[in-house]
């Protein structure tokens, strides 16, 4: 086991002024299921949060309703919480930025900064409102990107390049409240001197802190130069006002990331926790925060050079996620597929959500999709048909047959060593967030389980006279098999995995309990409790109501793009697997001949973003094939590896070279795509049949 570790997590944290929807829980599942897997490798781990409650759009919004804004973030903040524990999202604290130990940080931050003469102050011109009365937030004013020129961009931050800038600086600039023309006002205004620290923030984000993608974006940044930063905003403002500038408020993105910090204390004010020990700048503990890839710049730039400015310690590293899309597309309104937190849960399992999130989610910045259609397969094949399964083939003959008492050995005890043993790769894969190739890994086991349990057959062997030991050997085999299994997708499936411990009578697991080697980390004769369903299978007319409420809560809610779509039925068959193509005959198939090949050499093809060269053994001969898996595997994961491949397949002309053949694999594309793997004791030039 790793030496013990001291572990601060944070995810962004969400706005005070709208609900949660299935693209924010992107982030707070990969957050939770790494907290999750943290502590139960032992690490004290401490994962915390905030509404981010600042700001022009809740003031009013507030404004709207007739409420005080008091009032509406704290709604609001109910509601996300809420939201937040039916997913299983396990906070230590949940707290909110307009709080005392947020108040009491934006100023020390800003303080020591401005006593090193990183603050400064000059006269702007603005944007103001003349139909509203108010200066403008960034958010409030759109019109075309400076950069790229992309349209309908907020006035701080373009959503299509990631550039930031001022709202002066947006082209063809419009107010998003009233629609008039925003004026050009001067105003004294307060600003942080990026640019003191540019030294220090080339050196940290190329010191391993970042993702490789995001370190070279903001390359990018630094090239352009490192431009001051608007720090202060005028009344009218719901915010903190600045301690020695009555009128001017702190700009919401300043004391949000300061959320953090507030959050920690406020954990630490209630169970001892020592603050300064995480955040001093020598400090040996870990501090990380997940974000969304649209926030970068405030939190690879700005953030850090804010704590550096201020005494405080840099974060060990900072994770960006990509976006989410729904069956391939940006999530839509009129398609009902903007999908909020709560209406998912009035209608499926979260835990379903949390599995398919994790079986697309890797290191990297790339957007995931939630293909419905595979949604409802994955999940009724991998949870319901594979891990659940094992349990319920197993669970009915020792409770019927042996009062729920498993025996006193294992039938083969190799088979759980190799459960064990890779525990150690999976455990790589969480701590790394590569999440899809822990889920693939863990389901490999599965698939083994499974197959030992069709192998061994316990439906026959129980009505076979005299075979009751070996009948309970098979079944208690199959229990420890699932024991390990759910121990393993304890960090993605939380309650599943509660149910499954209740249901093994065991104390709730952790790491070391599963890939303990030693004869007592297994069940032997130890009592189960009689099996309950611990998961039902996903129905597509379930998706489908999902879907459509989707589309009705945006319709009574006035949405213009849902009202028109609202009534429009929809059907559940599109969410099931394309039909069957058009039956051949037998002499068709029997053309094909499968070979066992063994991977020799795999490598990238310079100049195409999805293939793989293959270098194939066909036992005495050597085959290329191109194939497009890149984004699925690692070339050197792949060597040595075994495959099915379609031998006599007529070479194919490519422009990269000649294919040779064609490996078999399945799955929906892109970064889900499997090899199929022949059994053990398969040689290379094997026949398949």
């Amino acid at each position: 086991m790793p030496a013990k570790r001291d572990i601060l997590v944070t995810s962004a944290l969400p706005y005070a002024n709208g609900p949660i929807h299935i693209g924010h829980l992107v982030e707070y599942i990969q957050t939770d299921i790494w907290v999750r897997f943290q502590k139960m490798r032992g690490h004290a781990c401490h994962y915390v949060c905030a509404d981010d409650a600042h700001g022009t759009p809740i003031m009013l919004r507030a404004r709207q309703e007739g409420i005080a804004p008091e009032a509406l973030i704290a709604r609001v903040a109910d509601e996300h919480q809420a939201d937040f524990a039916e997913f299983r999202i396990g906070f230590d604290n949940y707290h909110s930025t307009h709080s005392p130990e947020n108040r009491h940080f934006a100023n020390l931050i800003y303080g020591r900064n401005r006593d090193k003469g990183h603050i400064v102050s000059r006269t702007i011109t603005q944007a103001f409102d003349p139909v509203e009365g108010i200066f403008l937030p960034d958010r409030f004013i759109r019109g075309d990107c400076p950069k790229c020129g992309a349209s309908d961009q907020y006035g701080d931050n373009c959503e299509v390049c990631g550039a930031s800038y001022s709202p002066s600086e947006l082209r063809n600039p419009r107010s998003a409240v009233s629609g008039a023309v925003p004026e050009q006002r001067e105003s004294e205004h307060y600003f942080f001197r990026l640019g003191d620290f540019e030294v220090m923030l080339k050196d940290w984000t190329r010191g391993g802190s970042l993702q490789r993608e995001v370190a070279n974006k903001l390359d990018e940044w630094f090239e352009a130069g490192l431009q001051e930063w608007d720090i202060s905003r005028d009344a009218p403002y719901f915010g903190f006002e600045i301690p020695d500038h009555p009128g001017k408020f702190f700009y919401v993105w300043l004391d949000a990331p300061i959320g953090y910090m507030a959050s920690f204390q406020d954990l630490c004010n209630r169970t001892g926790l020592d603050f300064d020990h995480f955040w001093r700048p020598d400090s040996n503990a870990e501090v990380y925060h997940f974000i969304g890839k649209d926030i970068i710049y405030f939190h690879a730039l700005f953030w850090p050079a804010m704590l550096h400015g201020a005494g405080f310690r840099t974060p060990s590293a900072i994770f960006a996620h990509g976006f989410l899309t729904v069956d391939g597309q940006k999530m839509s309104k009129s398609r009902g597929t903007f999908i909020k937190a709560r209406t998912y849960l009035d209608h499926l399992d979260p835990e379903y959500l949390r599995y398919y999130f994790a079986a697309k989610l890797g290191p990297g910045v790339d957007d995931i999709d939630l293909n419905l259609e595979d949604f409802v397969a994955r999940v009724n094949a991998d949870l319901v048909g594979k891990v659940v399964n094992i349990a319920s083939r197993c669970a009915g003959f020792i409770s019927k047959r042996f009062a729920g008492r498993l025996a006193d050995r294992l039938a083969e005890p190799q088979l759980i060593q190799d459960f064990v043993q890779a525990g150690e790769s999976i455990a790589q894969a969480y701590e790394r967030r590569e999440f899809s190739r822990a889920v693939r890994e863990i389901m490999v086991l599965a698939d083994r389980a499974n197959k030992y349990i069709d192998d061994k057959a316990p439906w026959v062997v129980a009505k076979q006279p005299g075979q009751d030991a070996e009948l309970q050997a098979i079944c208690s085999m199959g229990i420890n098999l699932f024991r390990i299994l759910i121990g393993y997708l304890t960090p993605i499936l939380p309650r599943t995995a509660a149910d499954a411990e209740a249901f093994l009578q065991i104390e709730p697991l952790t790491w070391d309990a599963i890939t303990n080697p030693q004869p007592g980390a297994v069940l032997l004769g130890h009592e189960i409790a009689p099996f309950k369903p611990l998961m039902t299978r996903v129905e597509p007319a379930r998706v489908a109501a999902m879907v459509a409420a989707s589309r009705e809560d945006l319709a009574r809610a006035g949405d213009p793009a849902a009202t028109a779509e609202a009534a429009a039925p929809v059907a559940a068959d599109h969410l099931v697997r394309e039909p069957i193509a058009a039956t051949i005959d037998y002499a068709d198939f029997a053309k094909l001949d499968l070979r066992i090949a063994r991977i020799l050499e795999a490598e990238a093809v310079d100049g195409a973003d999805k293939l793989l060269r293959l270098t194939l053994d066909l036992g005495g001969e050597t085959r290329t094939v191109f194939a497009g898996i890149r984004a699925a595997y690692d070339p050197k994961d792949l060597v040595g590896r075994l495959t099915p491949m379609v031998a006599n397949l007529a070479p194919r002309k490519m422009r990269f070279g000649v294919s040779e053949g064609m490996v078999l694999a399945a799955g929906p594309g892109g970064s889900d795509i499997f090899l199929l793997s022949p059994d053990a004791g398969a040689e290379p030039g094997m026949r398949v049949k």
